[in-house]
């Protein structure tokens, strides 16, 4: 076993939670899942898989991975998500790093690419995304933002690259991917807010489209065919609704502001 906690949030996802601890159970001796209130069984796949289970209800992402950190017992931290899956070459690349003793770095990004619907692993030239996954608890914290999932780390950290691609099951289903972004959506409005950053609402108009671009050639949708296309249209679908909600919580509450008051 490796000197290293993994940690996992959750709420349900027992179709795809345990498929994600296998894959990285024989790693560690401390995996956690926290879960914030799972309805379908989710709990229990964890617990017969080896895993130690705590409730902790929903603040937003970053507090609850804020939570989910405080609850390892080593030093070294790895974190995914319940839709994620270490593969053996990424997992066999970690158990080296650690072969040695302590690695040469205090945090290692990891790419992370989508695995759509229908296939058992990324495309060879799918976009991927490269955060901080792997990290020493006192280089590096996750941001107490309710809805930017990233790793704040202390200056001067030693950061390295780990080779192997964790395999991203996000869409279990256009609708399922719809609804999600849909919730997130709300969340990225009220941080917004909270942050006291106003969007013009002229971007309202070319949100649209634009995020269409960013997805489907920027983020190269386009390499998989019609899911791509309709994946890409949803990505588009949630940027535009950010902002919609946006622009309505800034018109509210200007309508509120300007009401008279009740001795006008």
């Amino acid at each position: 076993m490796l000197p290293v906690s993994i940690f996992i949030i959750a709420k349900n996802e027992a179709d795809r939670i345990g498929e994600t601890i296998r894959a990285v159970r024989d790693l560690t001796d401390d995996l956690i899942v926290v879960d914030s209130g799972s309805t379908d069984g989710t709990q229990a796949i964890a617990e017969e898989l080896g895993a130690r289970v705590i409730f902790n209800a929903w603040p937003g992402y970053g507090p609850q991975k804020r939570f989910a950190e405080e609850q390892c017992r080593h030093d070294w931290l790895l974190n995914l998500d319940a839709d994620e899956v270490v593969p053996p070459r990424l997992a066999a690349e970690i158990r080296a790093l650690f072969a040695q003793g302590e690695p040469p770095c205090q945090a290692y990004r990891t790419r992370i690419a989508e695995v759509f619907p229908g296939e058992v692993a990324p495309h060879p030239l799918a976009y991927a995304l490269a955060p901080v996954r792997l990290y020493r608890k006192d280089r590096g914290r996750y941001s107490p933002s309710l809805v930017h999932d990233r790793v704040d780390l202390a200056p001067g950290t030693a950061v390295g690259t780990l080779r192997g691609t964790i395999h991203h099951r996000s869409v279990r289903s256009l609708g399922d991917q719809i609804s999600k972004l849909n919730r997130y959506s709300d969340q990225q409005a009220v941080d917004l807010e909270i942050r006291g950053v106003s969007i013009p609402t002229w971007r309202i108009f070319f949100e649209l489209p634009a995020a269409f671009l960013k997805a489907y050639i920027g983020r190269r949708h386009a390499l998989r065919g019609t899911y791509g296309f309709l994946t890409a249209m949803n990505y588009a679908i949630s940027r535009h609704l950010r902002l919609a909600k946006h622009y309505e919580r800034k018109r509210l509450k200007a309508l509120k502001d300007s009401a008279p008051g009740p001795d006008a």
